[in-house]
């Protein structure tokens, strides 16, 4: 078999757009899903917080604790090669049509399908599965902090949500930022299934070279080696960001 790395040099503009928008879309999504996971997992944890809020306010934090229960088992349950399908075929039509779309309509709203559409439901779909599992992160790093710790601050006149910001989550943080890492690491290699909705990145770019000349090898080799210098880089910093054995809260 005869290699022929030339068959690339053409199509370098595409596979550099394709690796801007894996970028993109894993910064989207680690940034956004971060956000969603930290309130989701601080929904989850808001039983362990004593004292015992009045019962209007333990009946609300009970029923959003059985939505974010439903949505995390959802999203961590199901694929999600078919939450990008369902965002894009389903949800997407619903908040983005010219005729009755809950936030776009109109000409805008096609004018945003044709644009933006593909990126835009490429995006919410992979921000809602990471914060599905980034919200278990934060449940798991907030529960991993000694109870007596937040015990303690309220002793001192703190109250539950104070303890939590300026005792708990920072020395939580600490030991959730590997994890964090290694889901951004994921997120990278999960933004290849939005080829299935016809966004232009990698795996597009790799498909596209591997139509245009019936070879497969040399694309396909070619995006894994981007995907592995992207995993890799994230994965040592990952090492770099690791607390220390001795630094760890207990």
């Amino acid at each position: 078999m005869v290699w022929r790395w030339d068959i690339l040099a053409g199509y370098g503009p595409l596979f550099a757009q394709g690796l801007w928008m894996t970028v993109q879309l894993t910064v989207i999504a680690t940034g956004a899903g971060m956000l969603l996971g930290a309130a989701v997992g601080l929904v989850n944890t808001s039983s362990l917080a004593p004292p015992s809020p009045p019962w209007p306010v333990a009946w609300g934090l009970k029923l959003l604790r059985a939505l974010a229960t439903a949505y995390v088992t959802f999203f961590r349950g199901t694929p999600l090669f078919v939450q990008i399908l369902l965002v894009h075929f389903a949800l997407m039509p619903l908040l983005i049509h010219p005729d009755g779309g809950w936030l776009l309509q109109g000409d805008m709203a096609r004018e945003f399908r044709q644009e933006h559409g593909a990126f835009f439901s490429g995006a919410v779909a992979l921000t809602l599965n990471a914060g599905a599992y980034i919200s278990e992160i934060f449940r798991a790093g907030i529960q991993s902090i000694h109870s007596g710790q937040n015990a303690a601050a309220q002793s001192l006149g703190m109250s539950p949500w104070l303890s939590m910001r300026y005792i708990v989550l920072p020395q939580a943080f600490r030991r959730m930022v590997p994890a964090l890492v290694n889901e951004m690491v994921a997120l990278v290699k999960d933004t290849s299934l939005v080829s299935a909705i016809g966004l232009l990145e990698l795996a597009m770019a790799a498909r596209t070279v591997a139509g245009a000349y019936s070879r497969y090898w040399e694309p396909y080799l070619a995006i894994s080696a981007m995907y592995l210098v992207l995993t890799w880089t994230l994965s040592q910093l990952a090492k770099k960001l690791e607390v220390p054995e001795h630094a760890r809260g207990r």
